[in-house]
């Protein structure tokens, strides 16, 4: 398969990811499936995805003309089938091994031999289920950072992935305005979340576990002596508190460690059997869409304000 055979997107997953993927397809002129087994999930993404498009033509990087053509390029669906002759999956469901190659054997099933299966996984690595998808040669990873924000995606196959499938991929990241980052092998946390990873890690362990500062006293360190236009916190809650949970958990499962599987309970009961799973519930370690960091006085410094007000736009459209 040649890049200019890749028409038809299939999207596997409408959470917030799987929302901003289908949005980036169908606005580089792909037609998009968007899949999701929950009724629920796929009722928020028919809301949220017009919120993101709107938030683009906001920042001026899409015109209403446009973002009109990007949505009627979408449909939504709960049947599997709808996607049968989709050319590529684009995979964004839970950090969940077992989920995922339940869910790539399904439609292995389902889809035409051609199709080139991909996962959005953020943490683990696509050998870990490339069998599972019954067309290894033709699967790897393509992980998306944030294709409104960081514009940056990566290409990482398992020993299996075959070398055109690597260049097929590079190759697409480039039509939807992404920059690919080709991976020589497989590494957990992959680049960007193997560095943040270190960063949540500690950011969580000063709050929480040795209780040297607050929530927000440890976002405005970060964001001054970094740069950085949201904190550790405020990205864990833009990232989903569900999903950081099912890292601690697989973490914790790993190393066998008393302590670390204790504090994954604890964050689940403090946050995740709440409800509280950032953004977009309205709630996490901030509440949201007003959430403190995004406000003038949080920082009292101008050096962040025009970042800020575009990160705060994009949340405003995320927000539930």
């Amino acid at each position: 398969m040649k890049v200019d055979d890749i028409r038809k997107i299939l999207v596997v997953g409408t959470g917030t990811m799987g929302q901003k993927i289908a949005l980036q397809c169908a606005r580089c002129g792909y037609e998009v499936v968007a899949y999701d087994a929950f009724s629920k999930s796929l009722e928020n993404a028919q809301v949220k995805i017009p919120a993101f498009a709107a938030y683009l033509v906001a920042q001026q990087t899409m015109t209403p003309e446009a973002a009109e053509t990007a949505l009627s390029r979408i449909r939504y669906t709960s049947s599997p089938e709808d996607g049968a002759d989709a050319d590529l999956l684009s995979e964004s469901v839970l950090e969940d091994p077992d989920l995922k190659a339940k869910v790539f054997a399904q439609f292995h099933q389902i889809c035409h031999p051609k199709t080139v299966f991909t996962t959005n996984t953020s943490t683990l690595v696509p050998s870990m289920w490339a069998e599972a998808t019954g067309r290894p040669a033709q699967f790897a990873a393509l992980h998306f950072l944030d294709p409104f924000q960081a514009n940056l995606v990566d290409v990482m196959p398992h020993p299996g992935t075959s070398p055109e499938i690597v260049e097929l991929l590079a190759a697409f990241a480039k039509r939807i305005k992404q920059v690919p980052l080709v991976f020589k092998k497989e590494y957990p946390g992959y680049v960007s979340n193997a560095i943040f990873g270190v960063m949540n890690g500690m950011a969580l362990k000063l709050v929480f576990t040795d209780k040297v500062v607050s929530v927000e006293d440890l976002d405005r360190a970060v964001m001054i002596h970094l740069g950085m236009p949201m904190g550790i916190f405020g990205i864990l809650d833009y990232v989903g508190l569900d999903t950081i949970w099912h890292v601690m958990q697989k973490d914790a499962t790993a190393s066998g460690d008393p302590g670390q599987q204790q504090f994954a309970d604890e964050f689940k009961r403090e946050y995740i059997d709440k409800g509280w799973l950032g953004v977009k519930s309205g709630r996490g370690f901030y509440t949201y869409p007003d959430a403190a960091y995004l406000r003038p006085e949080f920082l009292e410094t101008e050096a962040l304000d025009e970042a800020r007000a575009k990160i705060a736009a994009l949340i405003k459209a995320q927000a539930h």
